[in-house]
């Protein structure tokens, strides 16, 4: 394996350009999480300006997951060809054009067709990040590095979420297309940034170094995991935690707005579980211990089922505290999901990077699912007490999921000490 410190005058710039890097990736995670919110806070402008129902906003909504499903292997494969820096611009410029186009969108197809298109960006990202940090960070620094890249979306949907109808709309006079351009703006001078970055000559030599290894028989290792038992209920509770994670943030602004509230106070409180989605994020991965992850785990589903309950009440005090519960266990859910993954006998780090582009591959199924279903059954029952008693219910699933985890862990535990 070739090692970035026998590139020549690598160490000279590595301590203070490394971070000049993670700043970039921070930056392009940013635009992901923020194009990922940008039309939950416009849903009512937009139903009534396009003239489509809340079923079909669902569907629009999970059109990206959609196209993520299936193109995040295909993109991964491009990713290892092209190298990160190449990739990650493409991806800049998907989502670019994604947000362009949702602002020109004049009925629902071509709505659809704008969202769908922000697909061919996210996985480039999703999996370019770690991949880029593992370049630049040792074993000791990457946990911290991944911790802060990791705040980016958050905060990024966190943006969106409290500043569209508190800032943007009134500035542009109610303009949700001049918001969606301004936004666009903002990710092409991102990817202008990004660019800069890693024009630096030991980046493109470390990258080049990075490409000249042959990679291993990915079509092996996929054959290989998926039979594990354990990998295969990892996979599934990535689904459910997609489907809540993606469900809840996509309609939140909407449930509150039917709850009485004004544009802005419902951006404002529906930012909240962003911000305690950045605390959770920076602190409970860090802590939690491998033989404790799993009970962590639980508590996090738990606190799930607790918050879209506790959503039903009308009151702001039991409001503010769903969501604080949401926001604690959104913010470090699927990192430990991931980490349980890697704990698995028969993933480990030699796996790592297939691993995480199936999980994320298998959770944007519940990416698309849960923007529609919710979608769907607002529609039918006429309001949201029935999507958020669904949310509960996967909540419960995700629990026995886990209890059945943790007893595939104890036969693999109990049966290398038989041996």
């Amino acid at each position: 394996m070739l090692e970035n410190s026998k590139l020549p005058g690598f160490e000279s710039f590595k301590a203070p350009f490394r971070w000049c890097v993670l700043a970039g990736i921070w930056l392009a995670y940013y635009c992901f999480g923020l194009t990922m919110v940008t039309l939950a806070p416009l849903v009512t402008e937009i139903t009534s300006d396009l003239d489509i129902s809340y079923s079909q906003m669902g569907t629009i909504l999970g059109a990206w997951q959609l196209i993520y499903i299936v193109s995040a292997i295909p993109l991964g494969i491009l990713l290892d060809r092209i190298g990160v820096r190449r990739a990650i611009m493409f991806a800049f410029a998907m989502i670019a054009m994604s947000v362009v186009l949702r602002s020109y969108a004049e009925g629902y197809a071509s709505l659809f067709l704008a969202v769908a298109i922000f697909g061919l960006g996210g996985p480039l990202i999703s999996v370019g990040a770690p991949k880029s940090i593992s370049l630049w960070f040792d074993d000791t620094e990457r946990g911290l590095a991944m911790g802060i890249y990791m705040t980016a979306p958050t905060l990024g949907s966190m943006t969106g979420l409290s500043l569209t109808n508190s800032l943007f709309m009134p500035l542009l006079e109610g303009d949700w297309r001049g918001v969606l351009l301004l936004y666009a703006a903002f990710i092409f001078f991102s990817s202008l940034v990004w660019w800069l970055i890693t024009a630096h000559k030991g980046y493109k030599a470390i990258e080049e170094r990075q490409s000249s290894r042959r990679p291993e028989s990915e079509h092996k290792n996929i054959l290989r995991l998926i039979k594990i038992p354990a990998f295969q209920i990892v996979l599934t509770m990535a689904i459910g935690i997609f489907f809540f994670n993606h469900g809840f943030n996509n309609w939140l602004p909407e449930i509150l707005r039917a709850k009485g509230m004004n544009a802005v106070h419902a951006g404002n409180f529906a930012s909240i579980p962003v911000f305690c989605a950045v605390i959770s994020s920076l602190t409970i991965p860090r802590l939690a211990k491998p033989k404790w992850r799993i009970t962590i785990l639980f508590f996090i589903f738990l606190g799930f089922g607790l918050s879209s309950l506790a959503l039903q009440a009308s009151e702001d005090t039991y409001l503010f505290v769903a969501l604080v519960l949401q926001g604690l266990a959104r913010g470090s859910a699927m990192t430990l999901s991931i980490l349980v993954l890697l704990d698995i006998p028969g993933v480990g780090k030699e796996r790592a990077g297939v691993a995480g582009g199936m999980f994320f591959s298998a959770a944007e199924i519940g990416g698309v699912m849960g923007p529609v279903s919710i979608g769907i059954v607002s529609d039918i029952s006429d309001g949201f007490s029935y999507p958020l008693y669904m949310l509960s219910g996967v909540s419960i699933l995700l629990l026995v999921l886990l209890v059945w985890l943790k007893t595939q862990k104890n036969l693999i535990t109990n049966y290398k000490k038989s041996r």
